[in-house]
């Protein structure tokens, strides 16, 4: 099977398990997740399948947005609700203006420091299977772009017991889980992530996603699974789309050049040969030159 599936993650599974779930229901093993989701959050997911995992890079760069709750008190090892305490509880002093204050820097370009239990990897080895091994993680700080961090709410049981219901649209690469706990040290009582959900990957929302149970009683039934799955030529949008005959689809096929005279000025472009066959991706090398960099078939 070939396309782009969007699932909607639930809590306490990895990533990977979701692969394992799509593997069974679809029997097709080539299959990737378009941005890792924690065990804890759950939310849109997108995975591509068969032939399509060649176009991974090309989603690479989207944006994603999220909602959850950071709860103030105490920060954790790993800067959400699954790791252990760093330090003894205290109570958040500050009020929902104040907090809101302490979070104005978050937005816009920035360097921000990933957690230590994260899939960065240092010398390949992903950066949290080193920290539970007790090796040394050397962490560098990336370039993300927050776009919008919004403090909704405050509220709990006590001032040991706050919690802060929030929106954030922020650049691949970007943790909220450092934010949280960034926010946590401004307020001056430590804070971790207590939960997350995201709501849109790119082009995609929660909208369109499938849930994991709807998706495993459809097992082994792909006509009824290929329905679910977005139409080609909505997949990255932001590249026009253009549809050739069978002489220029065999030249794009064997990696040669071709001219498209009618096609508009855009540096990538989707080659389709029929509305829905999806042909590769090309790129423009002077006017109407165009050269194939990945094909699929």
């Amino acid at each position: 099977m070939n396309g782009l599936i969007v699932l909607e993650k639930a809590a306490g599974m990895t990533s990977h398990d979701v692969v394992d779930i799509v593997r069974r229901a679809t029997g097709e093993r080539s299959v990737g997740h378009l941005g890792t989701l924690d065990p804890m959050a759950t939310g849109v997911l997108p995975l591509l399948l068969g032939k399509y995992t060649r176009l991974a890079q090309f989603f690479g760069t989207a944006d994603k947005s999220y909602e959850g709750t950071i709860r103030f008190g105490y920060p954790t090892d790993t800067f959400d609700a699954e790791g252990t305490p760093a330090a003894e509880a205290q109570p958040l002093t500050r009020s929902l203006e104040e907090l809101r204050l302490l979070a104005a820097p978050f937005h816009g370009e920035m360097q921000q420091m990933p957690p230590v239990f994260s899939a960065k990897k240092i010398g390949g080895v992903p950066a949290h299977k080193l920290a539970r091994a007790g090796k040394p993680v050397e962490v560098k700080p990336a370039r993300i772009v927050i776009h919008r961090f919004d403090l909704l709410s405050l509220d709990g049981p006590s001032p040991m017991e706050q919690s802060a219901h929030f929106e954030m649209q922020v650049s691949a690469g970007g943790y909220v889980r450092s934010v949280a706990h960034e926010l946590g040290q401004l307020a001056g009582c430590g804070a971790h992530l207590a939960t997350l959900r995201r709501t849109q990957a790119g082009a995609f929302s929660l909208q369109q996603a499938i849930s994991l149970d709807e998706l495993k009683k459809l097992t082994g039934n792909l006509d009824e699974i290929e329905l679910l799955l977005p139409h080609p030529r909505t997949l990255l949008p932001e590249m026009p789309s253009v549809t050739v005959d069978d002489q220029a689809a065999g030249r794009l096929r064997n990696g040669m050049q071709v001219n498209l005279p009618d096609f508009s000025n855009a540096p990538l472009i989707k080659i389709f040969t029929s509305p829905a066959d999806l042909l590769g991706i090309a790129k423009r090398i002077a006017g109407t030159l165009m050269q194939p960099i990945v094909v699929l078939g």
